[in-house]
């Protein structure tokens, strides 16, 4: 069955890949990215062309997450023009690479405000329609880093990644008795296909940078070495476009709460079942475990 989907960061990268994939598997698809009219035009320009020539249903519409408004017309937009919103997909997000003292506190406020409360904003402005209509998914593209192994010199993205997971958990429970299911999606590290590592930002305080320089040179050039070797030839980032495709497609009350795609096998997928896992069991115990599946 089709359904009506909005997802955030979709200019590039896993959202522009996602978008696609879920058209093409026919659903009505918002991909959302700020400044449609000037830095994403381009992106736009792509989206509609792909839409045309392919015959499937892609749309464009401005989303900034970082701005409440924003968030909350482009939920409008789509309600407006479908009469409902099925699915929300927080896929936007920021990476910086450096060592974690030379980040202002001020870089990693902004690196929070992308990574965690972008999606506050964005389930703020959908949520009420979604509990309104008893029906709804909330599907987040979370990291590996969260819980796999992690290098260092990614301290702020880990942190803020990790952040976005506590908060998906969380909603998941507290969402589920009106009927709305959750997804975590679970990416490794891809070295290519995306623009993570080319598009990451910069510590702002270079004398920090030289001190660390002193004992840890090129260090982030060893990681993002280390990454590439790690990541086996056969590692395709679309095929996490296809893992939210099946998600989306799959019934309602049998969606997994995590699907990891980690060609490079951090670890994540193993600490994660047990983390789950307990989570599971604790609910049991305080007889909340209906909070565990959508109520139908």
């Amino acid at each position: 069955m089709s359904k009506t989907i909005l997802i955030s960061g979709a200019s590039s990268g896993f959202g522009a890949l996602t978008a696609r994939a879920l058209a093409d598997a026919g659903h009505i698809v918002y991909a959302g990215m700020r400044d449609v009219a000037g830095r994403n035009a381009a992106a736009v320009t792509q989206a509609k062309q792909y839409s045309d020539e392919h015959k499937v249903d892609l749309r464009t519409v401005e989303l900034d997450i970082s701005n409440d408004e924003s968030a909350q017309q482009a939920v409008r937009t789509v309600l407006a023009e479908q009469g409902k919103l099925d699915v929300l997909i927080h896929n936007a997000g920021h990476m910086v690479t450096g060592p974690a003292e030379a980040f202002t506190p001020e870089q990693l406020a902004d690196m929070y405000d992308t990574n965690v409360l972008g999606t506050q904003r964005l389930n703020r402005a959908a949520l009420p329609h979604l509990r309104e209509q008893g029906d709804g998914l909330l599907l987040w593209v979370g990291s590996s880093s969260t819980r796999g192994g992690t290098p260092p010199y990614l301290a702020p993205y880990f942190a803020a990644k990790a952040a976005m997971d506590a908060l998906a958990v969380s909603y998941a429970l507290e969402v589920s008795r009106f009927g709305i299911e959750s997804t975590i999606v679970v990416p490794g590290s891809f070295t290519h296909g995306t623009n993570h590592f080319a598009h990451s930002g910069k510590p702002a305080d270079a004398d920090i940078v030289a001190a660390y320089e002193t004992k840890y040179a090129g260090l982030m050039d060893q990681v993002a070495q280390k990454l590439r070797e790690l990541e086996p030839e056969w590692a395709d980032v679309a095929d996490v476009a296809k893992a939210i495709v099946t998600v989306v497609g799959t019934e309602k009350g049998k969606r997994p709460f995590r699907v990891h795609i980690d060609p490079s096998d951090d670890g994540a997928a193993v600490v994660n079942a047990v983390a789950d896992r307990v989570r599971t069991e604790f609910l049991r115990r305080v007889e909340l475990d209906d909070l565990l599946h959508p109520t139908a």
